[in-house]
């Protein structure tokens, strides 16, 4: 198609068009050439469908705006919007607040006596209070949230005879390994009694007046002198006291399964010390027809500390399990601390320790180049916190010439001084 005006003018665009509608769409010119010319013979091309996205195809606002510029100018554009598109990505991701499990607030319930504890027979209604030898005043909530409120704010009250106590003597307990009350979860007429009353008072009182600190409540114990002393055994109080309930001397126990394994990690340098997020696991799988098979290779996840283990019920962890670990169906306000052949040969002959023992003494061999002694020294400060004693020396340094340093190591983490706190 030839189009001639009768004087040069300007012409900004191009429009045609024979399907209106779409329903002939191999009528439509999609290809074209536009020249021009100001004599008619000598012919310049203007414009053409090169530089045209397509037609039918997938709509681009970056190609198209791209179609006119140099390929180095597009390879930083392209460049550019793909870090756009990462970073938001990333922003949607940080404005994602974590799922939490949570429960809707409603009108409580009604609730009755029961005859004979029959659900089908229900007498007259009961409302919400404290147990009334603690607390016999009146209550009247509208809302399940101001229930809740009212016992939260009850239970953390300064007034209040039994929570901080409750809070102190279980802290208590892991610093001694045994409470003020022997019972930590029975306060009542079947549990034990104080035997020191007038302390666990003292220390309650202290407790609700620094703010109910539990930092500084550990402070508090650790600088003690009952906390400092030896461990030593004089005949005379053992005759008076065996069980050590007076505190004449500091008690001796073995550590939890938990602290034994991350002591063997810390000391190694493989501890993992990340918090939150999902936990690990000790088996390669839960249950069914492959049973509960063993992990035997941690990877860094599965060097993290052991509280981030996930749990089996009536399933025993791998190696620690023999060291009175809890079954997670059950509560356990107090370990039971046992002594047994299993606990050894486990300590002794698992491949998770004989592992570590061997990463130790890789760690370690860099750091002495004088000579064995040195590392043997070196592997006692790493692992017991002090250096050998003179008949340590000389077996230990025997023992690493003979059978290597990792042999050392693997008898340290297995010692009674290891394992057994103080």
């Amino acid at each position: 198609m030839q189009l001639e005006l009768p004087e040069p003018a300007v012409i900004d665009r191009v429009v045609w068009s024979r399907d209106r509608d779409e329903k002939l769409t191999d009528r439509l010119p999609v290809r074209y050439r536009i020249e021009v010319s100001e004599t008619g013979d000598e012919w310049r091309q203007v414009a053409s469908d090169a530089d045209r996205v397509p037609y039918g195809a997938a709509d681009d606002p970056l190609q198209s705006r791209l179609r006119n510029v140099s390929a180095d100018e597009a390879e930083l554009a392209r460049e550019l919007s793909t870090r756009m598109s990462t970073l938001r990505d990333r922003a949607g991701s940080l404005a994602q607040h974590p799922m939490v499990y949570g429960g809707l607030f409603r009108q409580p319930d009604e609730t009755r006596l029961l005859r004979r504890g029959d659900p089908e027979q229900p007498a007259e209604p009961v409302s919400a209070a404290f147990p009334g030898f603690l607390d016999d005043r009146p209550l009247e909530f509208e809302t399940e949230q101001q229930r809740r409120l009212a016992l939260a704010e009850w239970l953390t009250g300064p007034e209040h005879p039994l929570t901080a106590r409750v809070m102190v003597n279980r802290i208590w307990q892991q610093h001694f390994g045994r409470g003020i009350v022997a019972t930590p979860s029975d306060f009542g007429m079947n549990g034990a009694t104080p035997t020191h009353p007038e302390l666990l008072d003292h220390l309650a009182r202290r407790f609700v007046a620094g703010g109910w600190s539990i930092k500084r409540l550990q402070r508090e114990i650790l600088l003690s002198n009952t906390y400092q002393q030896s461990h030593r055994i004089d005949p005379r109080a053992a005759e008076i006291d065996a069980d050590c309930q007076l505190l004449w001397r500091f008690p001796s126990r073995r550590l939890e399964a938990e602290a034994i394994r991350d002591s063997m990690l810390h000391v190694t340098g493989e501890l993992n010390l990340k918090m939150h997020g999902p936990g690990f696991d000790f088996f390669k799988s839960r249950g069914g027809l492959n049973g509960f098979p063993p992990v035997e290779e941690f990877g860094p996840e599965g060097l993290r500390r052991m509280v981030y283990a996930h749990k089996v019920r009536m399933e025993r962890v791998p190696v620690f399990g023999a060291f009175d670990c809890p079954d997670a169906g059950q509560p356990m306000p107090m370990r039971s601390q046992s002594t047994t052949a299993i606990q050894a040969l486990n300590l002794f002959n698992s491949p998770f320790v004989i592992a570590r023992a061997e990463r130790l003494a890789e760690r370690l061999q860099p750091t002495a180049s004088a000579g064995v002694g040195e590392c043997v020294e070196a592997a006692f400060v790493a692992v017991l916190g002090r250096p050998p004693t003179d008949v340590e020396r000389i077996a230990s340094v025997r023992v690493a010439e003979q059978h290597g340093l990792a042999s050392v190591c693997r008898v340290l983490m297995n010692s009674s001084e290891f394992v057994m706190l103080p």
